[in-house]
């Protein structure tokens, strides 16, 4: 991994909770993981909440632990976010059945949920991530 661009030192200062917060409302983040097989970078679109202050991330895998990037987090969990302008290093962390779990879930239906119900499956069935932002 440490031979992609994508995942070289970062040379700026590491965003304020400010500047993050800035970013939270936008519709999608791009992920990028180190593909499992191949070790080149691999870069979703995926939705996201964000908690500044602490600065953690959240996903939520539909496929659960079948999805690529989940797969891929299994093997390597260092990852690359990328929310408009700011590009972040992160560690990914597996939350299922743990305290942040409900947080995770929570949040992202309350950004994403457009009807009443609406993504009460996905909300219940998905994975649950959460990435630590350095």
């Amino acid at each position: 991994m440490d031979g992609h661009p994508e995942f070289s030192d970062f040379s700026e200062e590491s965003p304020d909770s400010e500047t993050l917060a800035a970013v939270a409302d936008e519709e999608f983040c791009y992920l990028t993981t180190t593909g499992r097989v191949t070790g080149q970078p691999h870069e979703i679109e995926i939705w996201f909440a964000l908690l500044p202050e602490v600065r953690t991330l959240y996903l939520l895998s539909g496929g659960r632990d079948g999805s690529d990037w989940v797969r891929n987090l299994k093997k390597e969990p260092r990852v690359v976010v990328r929310i408009r302008h700011l590009t972040l290093p992160g560690t990914a962390r597996f939350i299922e059945g743990q305290r942040e779990d409900p947080t995770a879930r929570e949040m992202l239906v309350a950004k994403y949920e457009r009807e009443s119900g609406g993504l009460a499956e996905w909300r219940d069935s998905s994975l649950p991530m959460a990435l630590n932002l350095s």
